[in-house]
């Protein structure tokens, strides 16, 4: 599943699509529908028949709604593709708006009219979202109508079947800690949040309480299905079984009984009839599922997935792994920029550079026995321009060579069985102007200052997204994306509830992995990104100091483009930061790489001087 470069996002399409669901809105009485970029595990990834947001509408993003109503349609998104969605959709169908600053709840009172009748999908939407709806709709006067059926999916003529692909057994070298011992946690933990059942509707939840993995969705090697975890340790797995070996079926049933999706709603139904309290994720569950055990006489405990914080909060195999990917990993990067460095101005074009990368990782994979398995997110790969659009998709369409005087930027990551990495480097084609410089200087001082940082227990990425922008604040500039997100441990790159952003409302505990990744976009010239993955290592006191403080273990390890740092704004901490993390990358990867390769990263981990 690794990356393609089909521009399968044409925004002629979307004119009879619409149209095609305004007939069936129409005929049912409805005279709107949300259409969200989500399926009923509510993932960033989705598999192909749950990608109605992109069919409807051309846009591709990870994050969205579109609101289709009679005459106009409106979709929403985050500052991450304000740019994207423009060019992926018909302006003269779709008006935009801010998922973030005025969002579909915001935005109905304004617009629509008092006795507007909204459809919307209750597997589609999580009760948390649905609850902030109704409130809104109610006070708009507007009727919130869930829906049987799904009427994109009643129009989509072509939808593809979903997936069936096989479960593999996550080994225990890797996972850390066997699945039968995390289910007792988990069951604990049920008991403790006054419910008798928990529902893991999130698949992430899913393959790490089991110790399994798949491949049903791009790039996350996650298999798609529901659990219902019970307080006294009779729990139920809800996936198709057609994805089980004889070996994986055996493991699984030790753990729980086994049942066909088409099981899961009964099943929850027969729990809700017998008075069960059943604990739903806000942020995670669909609203189909309070719907039903409310309906069937069950009790609804609103409770954060049980396995949630213990997935984030990584453990000595598992951060072991990851350092293991990352050193892999790095020296594959190495190599992708000493082969970048050779290529004059304009020889190259973006993709070429992602097919480049993806050998390198492959060859990485190889020498260590550890194969790559998949790129972890389709990479960015973003030249001139095209690095200033934040989330960037490198297609055949959009394909640029890589010309002198720009910037290129590369974002990338890789699924190993040991781990996931992400890393962003961005690097000069030609001479880089002083602009271009001084900028990636500044976004560099913001990455240094969340890697130097120290800060104690009880703080949120919230409270330290302001270090990483301090830096472009003082010269009146910013970037719209948050500053880190979390991420698993061979699962997906992009893992809650942890993240530095403003939004960033959970504790960094000890062993959560996350990003360092603040940026700048010129529209229409460059984009400047730097990231690194970071663990928060385990509080310790400070020499004089009166309480324990914790701080960052950088794992991501490959060197940033000295041409690019204007030295003078470089504190002295700062420039000894950067010098002892240069010569910790030659140390940890100079011994994997040799040759052109070497040399070059020997040149490129100096002393800044």
């Amino acid at each position: 599943m690794f990356q393609s470069f089909d521009s399968s996002s044409d925004p002629s399409l979307a004119s009879p699509r619409v149209a095609a669901l305004r007939a069936w809105l129409a005929e049912n009485g409805i005279d709107g529908f949300l259409v969200p970029r989500a399926d009923e595990h509510q993932g960033e990834y989705v598999p192909a028949r749950a990608a109605r947001l992109k069919w409807l509408t051309g846009f591709s993003g990870s994050a969205g709604v579109a609101l289709v109503l009679a005459d106009s349609a409106v979709i929403f998104v985050d500052g991450r593709y304000t740019l994207q969605v423009r060019k992926e959709t018909d302006p003269a169908i779709f008006s935009y708006d801010s998922l973030v600053d005025n969002p579909p709840a915001k935005w109905i009172g304004p617009n629509l009219k008092s006795g507007t009748r909204l459809g919307f999908d209750p597997w589609l939407h999580t009760t948390g979202e649905i609850d902030t709806l109704r409130a809104a709709a109610k006070k708009a006067g507007v009727e919130l109508v869930p829906l049987e059926t799904n009427p994109v999916d009643a129009v989509w003529e072509d939808q593809p079947a979903a997936p069936v692909t096989p479960v593999e057994i996550q080994p225990l070298a890797f996972a850390g800690e066997l699945a039968k011992d995390k289910l007792v946690r988990l069951a604990a933990a049920i008991e403790a949040d006054g419910a008798t059942h928990a529902v893991l509707t999130d698949p992430s939840s899913i393959a790490w309480a089991f110790n399994i993995r798949g491949n049903d969705v791009p790039h996350t090697p996650l298999a798609l299905g529901f659990a219902i975890l019970a307080a006294d340790g009779s729990h139920q797995l809800f996936m198709d079984k057609a994805k089980f070996s004889r070996e994986v079926e055996a493991y699984l049933t030790q753990l729980a009984e086994p049942h066909q999706p088409v099981d899961f709603e009964p099943a929850i139904a027969a729990l809700a009839g017998k008075g069960a309290r059943i604990a739903l994720d806000p942020v995670l569950a669909a609203e189909k599922l309070r719907m039903v055990i409310e309906a069937n006489g069950g009790t609804v405990v609103a409770a954060t997935d049980p396995a949630r914080i213990p997935r984030a909060t990584k453990n000595s195999a598992e951060l072991e792994g990851s350092r293991a990917a990352h050193r892999r990993d790095g020296a594959a990067v190495a190599r992708m920029l000493c082969w970048l460095d050779s290529q004059k101005p304009g020889a190259t074009d973006e993709i070429r550079a992602v097919k480049a990368l993806e050998n390198f990782r492959r060859q990485a994979g190889e020498e260590t026995q550890m194969p790559l398995r998949d790129v972890s997110f389709e990479t960015i790969s973003g030249s001139g321009p095209n690095g200033a659009v934040i989330h960037y998709r490198v297609s055949h369409a959009t394909n640029r060579k890589l010309g002198d005087g720009e910037l290129f930027l590369l974002d990338s990551g890789a699924q190993y069985q040991d781990g996931t990495t992400d890393i962003t480097r961005t690097v000069p084609i030609g001479r880089p102007t002083e602009e271009m410089r001084r900028r990636y200087t500044l976004v560099l001082k913001g990455m240094i200052g969340i890697s130097i940082l120290r800060f104690p227990a009880g703080t949120r990425g919230a409270d330290i997204d302001a270090i990483a922008r301090m830096a472009l604040w003082a010269h009146g500039l910013d970037y719209a994306h948050g500053t880190g997100h979390g991420v698993g441990s061979y699962l997906a790159v992009h893992e809650g509830p942890q993240r530095i952003a403003k939004t960033g409302m959970e504790k960094l505990r000890e062993g959560m992995i996350l990003s360092n990744e603040p940026g700048y976009y010129k529209e229409g010239a460059y984009g400047i990104r730097l990231e690194n993955l970071i663990v928060v290592e385990k509080a310790v006191e400070i020499e004089g100091g009166d309480i324990a403080m914790h701080s960052f273990e950088t794992l991501t390890l490959a060197p940033f483009d000295r041409r690019m740092i204007v030295s003078d704004l470089l504190s002295p901490d700062e420039r000894s930061w950067l010098d002892a993390y240069h010569a910790r990358v030659l140390a940890e990867i100079g011994p994997m790489v040799d040759g052109e390769a070497l040399a070059w990263l020997e040149q490129a981990c100096a002393l800044l001087g």
